[in-house]
């Protein structure tokens, strides 16, 4: 736990360095002549009681070298990633990643992200870091074991739970934008609070964010997604200006709009409020972005009705097909993520449509269909999305939801059909028609799950089979396609 600030001079950390690695790594700076430290967020961590597997350390000197010295002293097959461009060197060592680097001074160009980087001393080493809390160090030389050196009172930052750099924060931002994204994310990982006058650099020097590359904010985003309550990242993100740059699809669901003394409710708190209410119930990093996109489509489809008010129709469609350029211009990954994220935006609205009082099996049978293995995320999304400050309301569409849990429920073959696969294959029917691949095979097939969402033929190969054999005739005819020939005996059978 932090201590007094008159106390860090006496601090050692020793009973806190239990681990043996660390004691070797000193002893292999040592016989080097090199200082070696324990630097950033594992000696924060170790004050958070926080693990983490992934230590960093600082050597007065080559951090290659030194690496390569500590791999040989821990066996001749232990891995030693060198990144020479970099001047870093990464040892893995049972479950740790241990990585090391040169203690080194640095400076910028305006226009560059890439800075200008010179051999250096512990002190100048500090002096580079993004914020007091990550600036402290811990050596592992023998004489000094455990010693902790916090120049910039880190320790005392901690115990008030404050963000703010070691140096000036304009050229800290200025000389790396990316730590104003990193200090939204301390403050939201950790429940921290941003110095005031941190935060008005932050806010002059937003637009330096222009240089830094979409993987690299991106990464940050994640992070922030991840934390326990994402909406105070994104809050300060737009508090602050870096929002334009960090994620600005969302900029435009902020606002009310006010016709004739109506408006409607704003979209962009809402948005906060439903991907922390998802957060509170689901760990998935990816469930919270489709939770922070549900409503990416209703600014284009905002209309105001001199009788209904304001509507956002389809707007769940329109965003589920937003999704993906939105993806592809962030550098999102374009994968299962993506495909994942737009179906949850295209489905979200359906729980509630589903759960309402009347509608038949086949509805629900259609969205445990569309939804497949997703299901339990689409309901909790669905839920999630309940953010009226009307009890009443709130009240019956949580009835719906659960109306709609117990009719899933009852169903014979819901779980099967979570994991819908057509019965009837379109090789079989293209077999026994004699047809090649087209539309017809597509319109057969749809005409098959038809009936199995209507309840009209069980979810198995047999039955549909046979309601195969009764309707595509006709859909081959309507399309002008020859009938298939006298049925044989194996085809009887078939």
């Amino acid at each position: 736990m932090p201590v007094p600030a008159d106390q860090e001079e006496q601090m050692n950390l020793t009973d806190d360095l239990k681990n043996p690695v660390f004691r070797r790594i000193g002893r292999v700076a040592d016989a080097m002549g090199r200082e070696v430290y324990v630097v950033g967020g594992y000696v924060r961590d170790i004050f958070l009681n926080r693990t983490s597997h992934d230590i960093d350390f600082v050597t007065v000197g080559s951090g290659i070298e030194l690496a390569q010295a500590v791999a040989r002293d821990f066996g001749p097959h232990t891995p030693c990633n060198v990144y020479a461009t970099f001047g870093t060197a990464q040892v893995r060592h049972r479950n740790l990643e241990l990585e090391f680097v040169g203690a080194r001074r640095e400076s910028y160009n305006r226009d560059s992200r890439n800075p200008i980087v010179e051999d250096g001393t512990l002190t100048d080493d500090q002096n580079r870091r993004d914020f007091t809390i990550n600036a402290m160090a811990i050596c592992l030389n023998h004489d000094r074991f455990g010693e902790l050196v916090d120049p910039f009172g880190g320790l005392a930052d901690l115990a008030k739970k404050i963000i703010r750099t070691p140096l000036d924060p304009d050229i800290t931002f200025s000389d790396d934008p990316l730590r104003m994204m990193r200090a939204v994310r301390f403050a939201t990982q950790l429940d921290f609070e941003i110095l005031p006058e941190t935060l008005d650099a932050i806010k002059r020097n937003a637009d330096r964010m222009k240089i830094i590359t979409r993987e690299r904010i991106n990464d940050e985003l994640s992070k922030i997604m991840r934390s326990p309550r994402p909406s105070v990242g994104f809050k300060l993100l737009d508090r602050t200006g870096l929002l334009e740059y960090a994620f600005p699809p969302v900029l435009s669901l902020k606002g009310v709009e006010t016709v004739e003394g109506v408006g409607h409710k704003d979209n962009f708190l809402h948005t906060l409020q439903v991907v922390d209410n998802v957060a509170d119930k689901s760990d998935s990093e990816w469930l919270r972005w489709a939770a922070l996109l549900h409503d990416i489509g209703k600014p284009v489809t905002k209309k105001y009705d001199e009788k209904l008010g304001w509507t956002f129709h389809n707007h769940n469609f329109i965003g589920e097909k937003m999704v993906p350029r939105l993806f592809r211009k962030l550098k999102l990954p374009m994968n299962d993520h993506m495909k994942y994220v737009a179906k949850l935006v295209g489905l979200h609205m359906r729980p509630q449509s589903v759960g309402e009082e009347g509608v038949t099996d086949s509805g629900v049978r259609r969205l445990i269909t569309d939804a497949g293995p997703d299901l339990d995320d689409l309901m909790t999304l669905a839920e999630a999305d309940i953010t009226s400050k009307n009890p009443h309301k709130v009240r019956r569409q949580l009835e719906g939801f659960e109306r709609l849990r117990q009719r899933m429920s009852d169903l014979a073959d819901a779980d099967a059909l979570r994991n819908w696969k057509n019965p009837v294959n379109g090789n079989e029917i293209m077999e026994y028609y004699h047809l090649t691949p087209g539309k017809q095979i597509a319109d057969i097939k749809d005409s098959v799950k038809e009936a199995i969402m209507e309840g009209a033929i069980p979810y198995d190969h047999d039955a549909a089979w046979q309601y195969v054999l009764r309707v595509a005739p006709s859909i081959l005819h309507i399309m002008g396609l020859p009938q298939p020939k006298e049925m044989t005996g194996h085809d009887l059978i078939h």
